[in-house]
């Protein structure tokens, strides 16, 4: 049978969270507050616990001397041997104290540091239990209103939601759940005091990522959050994987995902948008739900931008009160100018289009880019079906193809017509430039010979030669005359 003190022990480190060290530092600490109170020091108090923790005892050390001058700290040598037949003066002998024997002042004492001391204990236990969870949800139960302040009943600890971070559409009556963001930890005379937010765009996030799985396994992920809270939150995302769409997932089959989250924010509008980190196509994408017709970047280095609209996107585009455009600002981090087509036509773009051309020619980290282009289906608007018929005939470079063309062996593939043949090669004359690897090489005479003059076909810019009489592509009829073509 456990004693009663064993037991005592045990509920305190069963309701309290105390651990059996804290609580045996907080039952020394009681019995040696007495012990002081009464005897007016604790320097040699000493207390011993059982191994099982069935029992405390509290002990005097005292001085062996001859001639006793403080009988709280010394005992005569006589009254020594009465309790242990060995000892001689100068040792040192632990006696037993009876706290029953400590008067009304003394135990008093001793109780208000055995509450002291258990409410810190509980305070730092807490402290250390929550002080991990900040930035997590968490769910509690309106308890009362007081300056506009929100307390909320979450168990253990007492939350309150601060009208700062209260989203103003939001009304609550006693008993209703509540669903916030730890954003802070406050000590108080009872305890420990939540501070919880539900303005936070960190609580919006928070939410999306218990309604989308893709994100909480970082397929898709949350590039920035802004939020007018109550009123609508902007939600730039992007996918680590080409096969998820990341808008779609968040979306959800229906709506479903985000409806969820809309029901929690009391129909709060949402805007998910995808990420993109051309800032153009960025800015364009943050202002939805408008369309916009083109973004043009002002000054890169100031971020400034102007998207131009259709006059019927205009006000969307700007939405109540600047409220869209202000929102697209803060997630682009740009400063967005909104026009209309008719206001844009107002301005001289092409001056601001050259002059951004001109500065790009000095900056060392502008260099242009030349998209090297080597078969049929590379090449921009080509008719994949005609490009695959190409491939299957061996034709797939760009190269080859001059080559069927030149000597005829284009017309023998089957299932392509001239019409056809003409549009790619119209695509070849329009898009790609032809560079001889072998220029300048070889000995100066080569270098110094004339280079072999080429001839193309009239109507459809095919290459011919001076014994053709018909093109090979198109068919005309031409003939040579004196060096020129016709």
């Amino acid at each position: 049978m456990p004693s009663e003190m064993a037991e005592a022990i045990r509920q305190l480190i069963q309701e309290k969270g105390l651990s059996e060290d804290s609580l045996k530092q907080m039952i020394e600490n009681t019995l040696k507050a007495a012990y002081k109170r009464t005897y007016g020091t604790a320097d040699n108090a000493v207390v011993r616990f059982a191994d099982d923790m069935s029992d405390v005892s509290i002990y005097s050390r005292k001085t062996i001397v001859d001639g006793v001058y403080d009988p709280v700290t010394e005992i005569e040598l006589s009254d020594a041997l009465k309790l242990s037949p060995e000892c001689e003066i100068g040792d040192e002998i632990d006696i037993l104290e009876d706290p029953k024997s400590f008067d009304r002042s003394a135990i008093s004492t001793g109780k208000q540091t055995a509450h002291q001391e258990l409410n810190e204990n509980f305070k730092d236990n807490l402290y250390n239990e929550y002080k991990t969870k900040v930035g997590e949800i968490i769910i509690g139960y309106y308890q009362r209103e007081h300056n506009g302040n929100i307390y909320v009943d979450l168990g253990k600890v007492e939350g309150v939601l601060p009208v700062k971070y209260q989203s103003p559409r939001e009304k609550y009556e006693k008993n209703d759940r509540i669903k916030a963001l730890i954003v802070d930890l406050k000590r108080t005379s009872t305890g420990l005091q939540l501070v919880l937010s539900r303005s936070d765009p960190n609580f919006v996030r928070s939410i999306v990522e218990l309604e989308v799985p893709e994100i909480y396994d970082k397929t898709v992920e949350i590039q920035k959050i802004v939020r007018d809270a109550g009123y609508r939150t902007k939600i730039a995302v992007y996918s680590t994987r080409e096969d998820v769409d990341p808008v779609g997932a968040c979306v959800g089959l229906k709506g479903v995902r985000i409806q969820n989250v809309i029901r929690e924010l009391y129909g709060e509008k949402i805007d998910v948008l995808k990420y993109d980190p051309d800032p153009a196509v960025f800015i364009k994408n943050a202002l939805s739900p408008a369309e916009v017709s083109r973004v043009v970047i002002l000054d890169e280095d100031k971020k400034q931008a102007l998207a131009i609209v259709n006059e019927s996107q205009f006000s969307l585009a700007i939405g109540k009160q600047g409220q869209n455009v202000r929102l697209a600002n803060r997630l682009c981090d740009w400063s967005i100018d909104v026009k209309t087509e008719e206001q844009a036509a107002e301005m001289d773009l092409s001056e601001i289009e050259t002059r951004k051309a001109a500065q790009n020619l000095f900056r060392d980290d502008v260099k242009p880019e030349y998209e090297e282009i080597a078969t049929i289906a590379e090449l921009p608007g080509v008719d994949l079906r005609v490009a695959e018929i190409l491939k299957s005939a061996g034709i797939e470079d760009i190269e080859r193809f001059v080559e069927a063309v030149n000597d005829g062996s284009i017309n023998n593939v089957s299932g392509l017509t001239k019409t056809e043949i003409e549009a790619v090669n119209k695509l070849i004359n329009e898009s790609v430039e032809f560079v001889d690897d072998a220029a300048g090489a070889g000995d100066g005479a080569a270098a110094d010979e004339p280079a072999e003059e080429e001839y193309f076909c009239p109507e459809c810019g095919a290459k011919i030669t001076l014994d053709m009489t018909h093109c090979p592509v198109c068919g005309v009829e031409f003939e040579f005359k004196e060096d020129e073509e016709k």
